[in-house]
């Protein structure tokens, strides 16, 4: 596939993922970590418009030049934007006149990448690929987010089916020796620069668990008492818990003395097999020392990921995140995309149900704050 194909591919699958959107949902921003659907087309669209035919594009015209205002996300480069929290409030521009901005940038990006690029720029093209992809997975979590908080909890789609990761039939864990391995990418494919450079950690021996903490295992933390025990919390994740008064992991519901989730297809009974998701750092914290044992770190995760499946949720570890030995940012505002990020934050690992297929891999650093569980995020043990 050219890229131009591979242009075409990526933008017609976001697209996809809001084609069973009605437009009031397009507008929603219930909390500020939330963007509304709109926001996101525009963006990803920005992205390409900005960084790309603005700069290679001989003669190319602004599609409206208040877009760089509106969705610019936070590149303080480029200059102003509108503030995170009032992305809802922007009932203009409209959702048809996104459509028509992304239309315009795309019959422009297509006429360029046919006129053949520098490998300069296909590294930029190919980066803005991966951009869009993570706003893909970050559409599906918005999504869940706004639906999962309508008062009448209605489905993204009712025909939508997640995706399985196969699983054993019993908990187990893997050795890995102690010793010196080498983690971070290697090879000619694309990475992000977090993933930079590869060097070698050394490791004591440790156990990590093939399967990912299923909702079943869960309820034993909630059923004994859990959220109301401070020993197992971090201070900051005990005050946590009690101002918002956590009781279970979100989208869970207790009706009538069961327990439900919303699910992306609408709300279900709880499925005991499945892996917990939705879940804060803190609570996999307290879930790990209840159990008398630990997350893994993100190089203890990555040494051992071949060895078990993983792609249901993003997984929690001990890292928080750090730039590589050797790491440096790129010049201009593709520097801001990943280093400014690289503090108060925890490295999440693997992939979740609404990642892209092929856009993560072993060496792939995905990172949040500690509090937020709006992603797709789940526990998987070591010792």
């Amino acid at each position: 596939m050219d890229i131009t194909d591979c242009y075409i591919k990526t933008r017609k699958h976001t697209e996809l993922i809001c084609s069973y959107l009605q437009t009031e949902d397009y507008v929603v921003q219930p909390i500020e970590f939330v963007s509304p659907p709109k926001w996101h087309l525009g963006h990803t669209t920005w992205f390409f418009e900005t960084f790309i035919l603005k700069t290679y594009f001989m003669g190319y015209q602004v599609f409206n030049p208040d877009y760089d205002y509106v969705f610019n996300s936070y590149y303080e480069t480029v200059g102003n934007r509108v503030i995170r929290t009032d992305r809802g409030n922007l009932s203009r521009p409209t959702v048809i006149e996104i459509n028509l901005y992304r239309e315009y940038v795309d019959k422009a990006m297509i006429s360029f990448l046919n006129e053949g690029i520098s490998d300069e720029v296909k590294e930029l093209v190919i980066l803005g690929f991966n951009h869009e992809e993570q706003h893909q997975e970050l559409l599906f979590t918005d999504i869940k987010y706004i639906l999962g908080h309508n008062p009448l909890l209605p489905a993204y789609s009712k025909t939508y089916v997640s995706p399985k990761v196969e699983t054993n039939n019993v908990s187990d864990f893997l050795n890995v020796a102690e010793g010196v391995y080498e983690v971070g990418f290697k090879g000619n494919g694309f990475c992000f620069d977090n993933e930079l450079n590869p060097h070698k950690v050394y490791l004591n021996s440790y156990q990590i668990s093939t399967n990912l903490v299923t909702n079943a295992q869960y309820l034993e933390f909630i059923n004994s008492n859990g959220y109301h025990n401070f020993r197992h919390w971090h201070a900051e994740g005990w005050d946590w818990v009690k101002t918002n008064k956590i009781e279970a992991p979100l989208y869970w519901h207790k009706i009538n003395e069961e327990w439900h989730q919303y699910n992306l297809n609408g709300l279900t009974l709880l499925n005991l097999h499945e892996p917990v998701c939705h879940i804060s750092y803190f609570e996999a914290y307290a879930y790990t020392s209840w159990k008398g044992l630990r997350l893994p770190t993100e190089f203890e995760w990555e040494v051992a990921a071949t060895q078990f499946n993983w792609g249901k949720c993003w997984e929690w570890t001990e890292s928080s995140y750090l730039p590589y030995p050797g790491f440096a940012k790129a010049p201009g505002a593709i520097g801001e995309y990943n280093g400014k990020f690289m503090v108060n934050q925890k490295v999440l690992r693997g992939a979740s149900e609404v990642t892209p297929a092929g856009h993560s891999r072993i060496t792939y650093r995905n990172f949040f704050q500690t509090n937020l569980r709006w992603q797709f995020t789940g526990i998987r043990l070591a010792k």
